[in-house]
């Protein structure tokens, strides 16, 4: 079910924590580093290690695009960086100057919310970077934090033992007592979850402890009626204090890592165990899923980052509009649409379309207005990224006769070259794919991986027009 197929041993102290974007690993440890990896062969990336704080980071994790990354520490701050060039963005000094100890995103970049050890939560504006809302939770240090998909509120969890439900104005919604002895790590998953007992639609969030115990939570937000927290059921593999958890992109399985030095894979739907891996030789303190790839990361104080690939089916590995629109688009599944936004770098948003009922029909229908009134995407930004991919797909699924020809492919991104430039390889690129990869300070080619004898980027106004003349036709 799970192979190893690398180990990461760069860090010179304990693992921390782990953290995916959809072509990113990210990791963090005592050592004060946060290293960077890609999915593609594994490799750091040019601008790794970062350095930036003073003490040990305890969290890292990517804003939904991908494009950022924050990660906290001992030293009070959590420091936003640049996942193109490594570049720090911004400091945000927690306003208690306590330790930090977990930072998160909200669904939609809106904010980032960091904890600290005496108790603080602090909701950050990500436009500003300025502190927009703070709060406390009412005893113990604050150790988790989970969004649900829609961002509708976030969860936090404390050394007390303590669930705090909060919304984005800082107001506390609902308290549970979750684990006698303190709660490490929470997780909501990405997908909602129809639940016949209860009645409705709810999130399925876990939680795990220093008893021993991860639980199953159900989750249900409604605007007039509050939140409504009910256990589900209690897991109870391991034999020490369980310090990490995170579901699967598709929630169907949820991983947890121990003192015990194991990692346990569940099945979400009946709490059944599927495979204890004990690879770890020390405290398995981190573990996560990749969104779009069947991929598992699990950190140790050993040192190591374990990844592990899946071989069962995953959503985002099949399906996918590149297989030149095999099934029309109009009869695409919710789990189809699912795995083209994955494909687009979207899947920060597969939770809210697949509670929405978003098929394909839905999909391409969908506008502006409905993306902001229906569907709640508060983000401009983010409404003209997914509207600017449902129009490319319109225009995929009005063509589907005619193939793309290769030659009008970006070799980079293997996608519609918009705006062609030549590189000194003599190969053209989409501009701002060729420009990210040269910002990255790579010096080869991406076509030979020779070096380029010049960085000179010089447009292809014959490539463009040829593109221009073939979309023209394909429209008729």
């Amino acid at each position: 079910m799970a192979t190893l197929i690398h180990t990461l041993s760069d860090h010179s102290d304990d693992v921390n924590c782990c953290a995916f974007s959809s072509s990113c690993l990210a990791t963090c440890s005592l050592d004060k580093t946060i290293r960077v990896y890609s999915l593609r062969n594994f490799a750091e990336l040019p601008y790794s290690p970062l350095k930036g704080h003073a003490y040990a980071v305890h969290c890292c994790c990517f804003a939904p695009s991908g494009r950022i990354l924050a990660s906290c520490s001992t030293d009070g701050t959590t420091v936003v960086w640049d996942t193109g060039d490594g570049r720090v963005q911004a400091v945000l000094a927690q306003p208690s100057a306590s330790p930090v100890r977990v930072c998160r995103f909200s669904p939609d970049s809106t904010y980032l919310v960091s904890g600290a050890a005496d108790g603080s939560v602090a909701l950050w504006n990500t436009q500003s970077w300025k502190l927009y809302r703070s709060g406390n939770v009412k005893d113990g240090s604050l150790v988790a934090c989970a969004f649900p998909p829609n961002g509708n509120f976030f969860v936090t969890g404390s050394s007390c033992g303590d669930l705090t439900v909060w919304d984005d104005t800082m107001r506390c919604l609902y308290n549970e007592k979750a684990h006698d002895l303190g709660v490490t790590c929470c997780d909501i998953s990405s997908q909602p979850i129809s639940d016949g007992e209860h009645g409705g639609r709810y999130f399925q969030m876990a939680s795990c402890g220093q008893d021993n115990l991860v639980k199953l939570w159900l989750v249900l937000f409604q605007d007039f009626l509050g939140v409504e927290l009910k256990h589900k059921c209690t897991l109870k593999g391991h034999s020490a204090p369980v310090l990490a958890c995170a579901f699967s992109y598709d929630g169907q399985m949820l991983v947890s890592g121990s003192v015990d030095k194991c990692v346990i894979i569940y099945e979400t739907s009946t709490g059944n165990t599927l495979r204890t891996l004990s690879q770890h030789t020390r405290y398995v303190t981190a573990c996560a899923f990749a969104p779009c790839s069947p991929l598992l990361a699990t950190g140790s104080m050993d040192k190591t980052v374990n990844i592990w690939q899946f071989d069962l089916k995953h959503p985002c590995a099949e399906n996918t509009v590149d297989n030149d629109c095999k099934v029309s688009v109009e009869d695409w599944s919710e789990d189809d649409v699912s795995a083209w936004l994955c494909e687009q770098d979207l899947a920060a948003f597969v939770g809210l379309f697949k509670m929405n009922n978003i098929d394909g029909k839905e999909l391409l229908n969908l506008t502006k207005e409905s993306l902001a009134n229906e569907l709640k995407i508060e983000s401009l930004g983010l409404r003209r990224k997914v509207l600017q991919k449902v129009e490319e797909l319109r225009l995929k699924t009005s063509s589907v006769s005619s193939a793309v020809p290769d030659e009008f492919l970006c070799p980079i991104t293997r996608e519609l070259m918009r705006d062609p430039v030549i590189a000194a390889d003599g190969y053209s690129y989409e501009k701002e794919a060729m420009e990210n990869w040269i910002s990255t300070k790579r010096r080869s080619s991406p076509m030979t991986n020779l070096p380029l004898p010049s960085l000179m980027l010089t447009p292809n106004r014959t490539l463009k027009m040829a593109i221009s003349r073939w979309l023209e036709t394909q429209q008729k």
